[in-house]
């Protein structure tokens, strides 16, 4: 089997400040540190490229003061990984590399594993694999039913058949509250990894109905003949994306190096 050493990674963080629910994320200290070098110090135990891709000069410069790679990427992208995409390219004509995979990494999600990382970069041990993600199986009697929680349908190799924010499948003469003791579930953690041709790509599709729907930007990619290849994980995402998961966030500070 190849290994994943002989392809070239690298993380990117798209942090923006704007944020409807709260301005300025990336910069809050948790700790003693703004989230945005959390979430980079993480990154960077698992590999050795990582890059905050950023709309603003404020988080620029907190990068910079903390010795991280950071990039200045337009304010008009619609998802963090059409900034990925930006990014990459600027990135690739500063450096003068290559770059095999790029893994997209949440900037709001300062407990992230490393060993999340490294189960991504493990399904490019299959070399026809162009996307990947994380999911986590739902233990039994656990809530399905947030539409804030995206589920997902597999099939037999590991691939993505679907992503929604219903619970899916209908498991049909089953009450409902006994759905996720009778099949097994699996919710979607929101980070992925592309190669690096597949990300340019994947970045000049019109949005599709299916996206539209359930306002998931990877179910345009499944649309249009792509396939997303899963890696299961146990470690549920922490993300911050308001005041209050802050305020839990801190709680949380003590039981992560």
């Amino acid at each position: 089997m190849k290994k994943v050493h002989t392809l070239r990674f690298a993380g990117i963080i798209p942090a923006r400040y704007a944020s409807s629910r709260f301005p300025g994320k990336p910069l809050v200290l948790l700790g003693n540190k703004p989230m945005i070098q959390r979430v980079y110090e993480q990154a960077a135990k698992s590999l050795t490229v990582v890059w905050v891709a950023t709309d603003d000069r404020r988080i620029f410069d907190t990068v910079t003061d903390f010795g991280g790679n950071v990039i200045m990427t337009s304010p008009a992208h619609p998802s963090g990984t059409d900034r990925c995409a930006e990014a990459i390219e600027r990135i690739l004509n500063k450096t003068g590399g290559k770059i095999d995979v790029v893994i997209n990494i949440q900037g709001d999600e300062p407990f992230i594993k490393p060993e999340q990382i490294t189960l991504l970069m493990e399904c490019y041990n299959d070399e026809t694999v162009e996307i990947a993600t994380l999911v986590r199986k739902v233990e039994p009697g656990e809530d399905i039913f947030n539409p804030n929680q995206p589920k997902v349908i597999l099939d037999m190799k590991g691939n993505a058949i679907y992503f929604s924010r219903a619970a899916i499948p209908y498991l049909r003469d089953t009450e409902m509250s006994l759905w996720s003791n009778k099949h097994t579930y699996y919710k979607h953690i929101g980070m992925y990894a592309y190669r690096t041709e597949t990300l340019k790509k994947i970045t000049l599709l019109q949005r599709s109905s299916l996206e539209i729907s359930e306002s998931l930007e990877q179910n345009r990619w499944l649309e249009n003949g792509y396939r997303i290849r899963t890696a299961v994980t146990n470690w549920e995402s922490v993300g911050i994306d308001t005041p209050a998961d802050l305020e839990k966030a801190k709680l949380l500070l003590n039981h992560f190096s």
